[in-house]
């Protein structure tokens, strides 16, 4: 009888370990996932950099701002660190938006629209590889995090962070008044 108890006890125990590996292994592959679309970004930028700037050469501060964001993006290590220089790659992104609707023939110019048309799907699979990561993360934490599994957890197994490319304070309504 204690041999069938503890025979089921160290099955469990087994079986709840290699769970949590299986989940850490999908947090990972789906994290790479969302690395290689943002590296697909990152190949895309100069390109479009290049385009605006035979179009508007007087718009050094805007290009600088967007090469400076995808260097420090390409140099992130993972984490908060990573989504940050990614925020700000993506902010320095709409900055080009702003030149381009200051330029009619930059917006008219095929180069440039089949630029902007790849970054807008990229942009949209990057959202899509995100949220597939997060909901990874966030059931893997949660299984980690649970009792009484979090006792085969211990050190081994540790939280991952989401990666958001948003700041919290970036998603504030803003206030209209009128």
């Amino acid at each position: 009888m204690i041999a069938g108890l503890l025979a089921l006890l160290v099955l469990w125990v087994v079986l709840t370990y290699n769970g949590f590996v299986k989940s850490r292994n999908k947090v990972d592959e789906s994290w790479s996932g969302v690395d290689v679309q943002l590296m697909r970004r990152h190949d895309l930028v100069p390109n479009l950099v290049e385009t605006v700037k035979a179009y508007a050469a007087h718009e050094r501060t805007t290009l600088g701002e967007v090469t400076q964001a995808r260097t420090a993006a390409i140099g992130a290590a993972d984490g908060a660190g990573r989504a940050d220089a990614e925020s700000r790659l993506t902010s320095a992104l709409q900055g080009i938006r702003v030149v381009a609707e200051q330029y009619p023939e930059l917006r008219a110019s095929e180069n440039f629209r089949s630029l902007q048309g790849q970054l807008t799907d990229l942009e949209d699979q990057i959202q899509a590889s995100r949220r597939i990561y997060n909901a990874n993360v966030n059931a893997y934490n949660t299984r980690i995090q649970m009792f009484p599994a979090s006792i085969v957890a211990g050190r081994s197994f540790t939280t991952r962070e989401l990666f958001q490319l948003d700041s919290p304070d970036k998603r504030a309504v803003p206030a209209l008044s009128f």
